[in-house]
């Protein structure tokens, strides 16, 4: 059973995703790409390997590399340069100087080294987030299919999420014997910073951002743990195990067993 203080800081995280994402609207003028998907089939549902360019120009300083990322990217780049490093605003001349920067730090060269190799086949990942969101789908039939990407967040947020966008911050998933993290993370914190972390994490924070408990400030903590566990209970429902098991999850059970509420039911059930 994952412990209490897990749970604190999932949803210390959840908090602070709302105001990313509250940031990213206001920040960005987010269009879908035409072969985005509203309410959608997922079949060409996967990870965007926004990172690969990202590594390619932070290690070799690859012009092309940069303007892919901005050409392909634009809304990822942004996201990524206001909100996640916050380096300043994309349209300063000398961001990418900054960004270039800010990375040739030694570690943070090792870590961009470590993450491609780490992550240069996804295909597991893939499969695993094309079922959930199927399934989820199934539950939901206006959902909203996000556009998901990888980037390299220089251990900053883990999942950040935008305007029907999901990024994944590789370098907060590295797995829990990660030298690296063994320095600036205890033990607990590690535990949630794996490969097997990445698509629950992506739909527990996805579906905060659709459904967000209405005046969270003001919520009780038995509230927002509530809330907290019906988010993770369904993931435990769309990835068909039991990946969340604190009591908050089988608070939830019991009651959507108790009231017979289908997954629609039980996010739209806001006291």
């Amino acid at each position: 059973m994952l412990p209490y203080f897990k749970l604190l800081q999932l949803l210390k995280r959840a908090s602070y995703l709302l105001i990313i994402v509250l940031m990213l609207f206001s920040s960005c003028d987010f269009k879908l790409k035409p072969n985005d998907m509203l309410g959608g089939p997922t079949d060409n549902l996967e990870i965007q390997r926004y990172d690969r360019l990202q590594s390619q120009y932070l290690t070799t300083g690859d012009f092309s590399a940069l303007q892919q990322m901005e050409t392909d990217y634009p809304m990822e780049t942004r996201a990524l340069l206001e909100n996640v490093l916050r380096l300043g605003v994309v349209d300063d001349p000398n961001i990418n100087k900054k960004f270039l920067s800010y990375f040739q730090d030694s570690t943070l060269q090792v870590l961009i080294s470590d993450v491609e190799s780490e992550y240069a086949d996804m295909n597991d990942l893939n499969k695993e987030l094309q079922h959930s969101f199927e399934k989820l789908q199934k539950e939901i039939p206006e959902l909203i299919i996000p556009r998901v990407y990888a980037q390299i967040g220089a251990l900053d947020e883990s999942i950040v999420v935008g305007d029907s966008m999901i990024g994944i911050s590789l370098d907060k998933y590295m797995g829990v014997n990660y030298p690296l993290y063994k320095k600036h993370y205890t033990l607990q914190q590690r535990e949630s910073m794996t490969r097997q972390n990445i698509i629950p994490d992506c739909l527990s924070f996805y579906l905060l951002s659709l459904y967000p408990l209405d005046n969270f400030d003001r919520r009780s903590q038995q509230e927002r743990d509530f809330h907290m566990g019906k988010m993770m209970w369904i993931c435990n429902q769309v990835l068909g195990r039991k990946f969340y098991k604190m009591k908050f999850v089988d608070e939830v059970a019991n009651y959507q067993k108790k009231h017979n509420l289908t997954i629609m039911q039980l996010l739209e059930d806001t006291p």
